[in-house]
């Protein structure tokens, strides 16, 4: 979010918050990239916030329910407030359940590759059950999301500082990729669309718990699994392995444009995307 706009961004969640009986006197900055995560006390709720142009909270406020109540071990909106996405000031504010990340403090926050498979294949399994008697979950195939990354790299106003040969490089890889995963056959099922451990809540009483759910899209379960440490494919059964090493460059073709947007503003952003622009280029030299 922009710098300028952040006063206003915690004022938002934080009146939005008292309009609805829930007191909010202190709010803290969890997570700052595209929207801004909050917690606020002494109310203890996990408040998100986005401009109201173009995001997706009310797509992730409808799908949530619907996937906890699959048995997707996904995290929950705040059971005080009805399910809702409250605009105020420019912003969408969504409020949600805070959950504690560990037992004690200090404690390790890494959850292991096996229970990281066992957490993704639940929420797929949920997913699925879901999907499968639920025709009318709206949601874009992870084609639509590739396409995105693909009009990024064409576009020089908004990728101004990417070299032409790392935007040719960038755009033959996701067109290549693209085409090759679609083309490869098999079933497909509602999926997370960016389950990394940035989106992998080790938490101290439910377990591991996925959040961030705008980016659900459909696809081969593949598609999910590249987004994981490499070490967790080796525990989710059924995953097929030529299909996951493509998903994984991929992958790192679409997540190394999103750092040369103008207006990226992920932590390191333009380091990552240099150093993901040599592991794009090795990928695609091997054979």
């Amino acid at each position: 979010m922009q710098a300028s706009d952040l006063p206003r961004a915690v004022a938002a969640a934080r009146t939005t918050a008292a309009s609805l009986s829930l007191r909010a006197d202190d709010a803290t900055v969890l997570h700052d990239s595209n929207r801004l995560t909050l917690r606020l006390l002494p109310c203890d709720v996990l408040a998100r916030v986005a401009p109201v142009a173009g995001q997706a909270a009310r797509f992730e406020v409808e799908l949530a329910p619907r996937l906890a109540a699959a048995g997707c071990p996904v995290a929950a909106l705040d059971p005080r407030v009805e399910p809702y996405v409250h605009e105020r000031d420019g912003f969408a504010v969504t409020l949600w359940t805070y959950y504690a990340t560990s037992e004690a403090p200090g404690a390790p926050r890494e959850i292991p590759p096996p229970d990281y498979a066992r957490a993704l294949e639940r929420l797929h399994g949920g997913m699925r059950t879901l999907h499968d008697s639920d025709s009318d979950v709206p949601v874009p195939h992870f084609t639509d999301r590739v396409e995105q990354a693909q009009r990024l790299v064409a576009d020089r106003d908004r990728t101004p500082a990417l070299a032409d040969a790392d935007r040719e490089l960038l755009g033959d890889t996701l067109r290549s990729l693209r085409r090759t995963v679609a083309g490869r056959g098999g079933p497909e099922q509602l999926l997370h669309g960016e389950p990394h451990p940035g989106n992998l809540l080790a938490t101290a009483a439910h377990g591991p718990l996925f959040i961030d759910l705008e980016t659900c899209c459909r696809g081969p379960v593949e598609f999910d699994l590249a987004h994981a440490p490499e070490e967790v494919g080796a525990h989710y059964p059924g995953a097929r392995p030529g299909l996951l090493r493509d998903c994984r460059t991929l992958v790192l073709a679409m997540i190394t444009t999103w750092r040369w947007d103008r207006d990226d503003r992920f932590p390191d952003g333009r380091r990552l995307g240099t150093e993901w622009l040599s592991q794009v280029r090795a990928a695609r030299m091997r054979p």
